[in-house]
């Protein structure tokens, strides 16, 4: 394990970054549980000359413990379902950085 792997899976592990998450491959495959960091940042985007503000969330999640995620994919966090939109891989290739809709 690499010393970025070894920190993705201590942040991950800790109570106060990390949260349960269950992901399902297409949205309904079966149920596998993991950690995963969220973070929802507000964006501003420009439609016709005015601004949206519109919701996001993003999620990093080990490629060690999914090594394989595509859009359509979901996860569930607590009440919210979000599917993913877009995943990429770090440059360390340890951790997805997952791009969710609600």
């Amino acid at each position: 394990m690499t010393a970025f792997a070894d920190a993705m899976a201590a942040l991950l592990a800790d109570p106060n970054l990390g949260v349960e998450a269950v992901y399902r491959h297409g949205g309904i495959g079966p149920a596998v549980p993991v950690r995963v960091l969220r973070s929802s940042p507000d964006r501003v985007a420009d439609a016709f000359g005015t601004e949206i503000l519109s919701a996001t969330d993003i999620l990093s999640v080990a490629t060690a413990v999914l090594p394989d995620l595509t859009a359509g994919d979901s996860f569930g966090l607590g009440p919210d379902l979000l599917t993913v939109t877009h995943a990429e891989r770090d440059a360390s290739g340890t951790a997805w950085r997952v791009l969710c809709q609600r």
